[in-house]
């Protein structure tokens, strides 16, 4: 046994939290009705009713949603035991309710504004935003890594900020929206785009700017607290981990598991590189920005902004060079084969946007959409995580076009 990894009391092999930290997922997802494939607003009886089968649900900011919260994994094998008995369990609860559990990341169907849940935070929101706040019924997944402490989660941060369109991109899945395709692999990134204190988070130089920043915002009235920092990477409120939120839900199991271990992996990356007195890339407001409109319009279907390089590439080329920067953390985690492997089927056969599309196409109705979406929310089995593959790296094109906008701070 190696010094990074000790026996916890059942006798089983932990590792170091540190050296391979632990993991958990939150999952949103959209209830609605059967026959018509709209938002339904009864998520308070799906939640009772999970309590009943012994499962905790959480509600969520719209009437028409529900949250499923993993365990704290260490290895993806208990994560993906744990999604796929919530997602099992979370259907179940629905259908006693009459209702259909789906895993996209906006109301396929449906009107724009949906019912608020009856909670005070979210009443004062709602009062606060106005109409803003009824359109925010968007189901996205959260990855939560663990770290020593909330200076070492702004720094990971700051690591991790270039990569965030290369996920938004993987797990892009919502396309269509009130039965009309978008133009967006990821519509729910536009929608949420348009709230303060959402999307690319800015490059912070210590916690106490990270604090100072989140002050100024409450104090001068933009958020009304620090829980509505929605940054698509920030210390967790409440957890000892740094929370990873740029993606859409994923439509699969096993698309939230690779997502989850990729996040991981970049965690790890980035712990590396500050034990040993490095500095993440101060990629400027800009460029991340023009990274995630390449990322929520294209998905996995045309190109992205490789942000190391200013190139634009195709968008699997990107995913490459992920694979590439975490390599080292995915083999030590044995992971890096069936990552590959996964993210060779997900380019091949396309995420949840993709689906959504070829489900549309076939006869032009939306009905369609919801039906295949329901069957993947609870499809587990895809590239098993004990799969093999060759390397994922494609070349890069000596040709590719570069970014008109500076990607480095001072």
């Amino acid at each position: 046994m190696s010094g990074s990894d000790r026996v916890d009391a059942a006798g089983t092999v932990e590792p170091d939290r540190w050296v391979h930290p632990s993991m958990g997922v939150e999952e949103e997802f959209l209830l609605v009705d059967p026959s018509t494939g709209h938002p339904l607003p009864c998520s308070l009886a799906v939640v009772e009713a999970a309590e009943k089968l012994g499962v905790r649900l959480q509600l969520e900011f719209t009437q028409c949603q529900v949250e499923t919260t993993s365990p704290v994994c260490w290895h993806t094998h208990e994560l993906r035991t744990g999604l796929a008995e919530m997602r099992s369990a979370a259907a179940d609860a629905a259908a006693q309710c009459g209702a259909r559990l789906l895993a996209v990341g906006v109301p396929v169907l449906g009107s724009a504004v949906l019912p608020i849940t009856d909670i005070r935070r979210y009443r004062t929101i709602a009062s606060r935003f106005g109409y803003l706040a009824g359109t925010r019924g968007v189901c996205a997944g959260h990855v939560h890594v663990g770290v020593p402490d909330r200076e070492t989660a702004v720094q990971v941060g700051n690591y991790l900020r270039p990569w965030l369109p290369a996920l938004l991109a993987l797990t892009a899945n919502s396309p269509i929206h009130r039965g009309v395709d978008t133009g967006f692999a990821s519509w729910r990134s536009i929608m949420l785009s348009r709230w303060p204190c959402s999307g690319p988070p800015p490059w912070f130089a210590s916690v106490e700017h990270y604090d100072a920043v989140v002050e100024e915002m409450v104090e001068c009235g933009v958020i009304l607290d620090e829980g509505m920092i929605n940054w698509d990477v920030r210390p967790s409120a409440h957890l000892p981990t740094v929370e990873v939120r740029v993606s859409d839900v994923p439509a699969t199991v096993d698309e939230t598991v690779l997502l989850a271990t990729v996040v991981r992996a970049l965690v790890m990356t980035a712990l590396r590189s500050i034990s040993r007195g490095g500095c993440a890339p101060k990629i400027t407001a800009e460029a991340l920005q023009a990274g995630y409109t390449m990322a929520a319009r294209e998905g996995l279907t045309g190109h992205g902004i490789d942000l190391t390089s200013d190139l634009v590439v195709p968008a699997p080329d990107l995913l490459g060079l992920l694979v590439c920067h975490v390599r080292s953390a995915l083999e030590e985690l044995g992971e890096y084969r069936a990552a590959v492997a996964m993210l060779t089927e997900v380019v091949g056969c396309g995420n949840g946007a993709s689906r959504q599309r070829r489900a549309l196409r076939k006869r032009n109705h939306v009905s369609d959409v919801t039906a295949m979406a329901a069957q993947s929310t609870l499809l587990v089995g895809g590239a098993a995580l004990s799969s093999g593959a060759e390397g994922f790296s494609p070349p890069i094109r000596r040709d590719s076009p570069r970014v008109a906008v500076k990607n480095e701070l001072p």
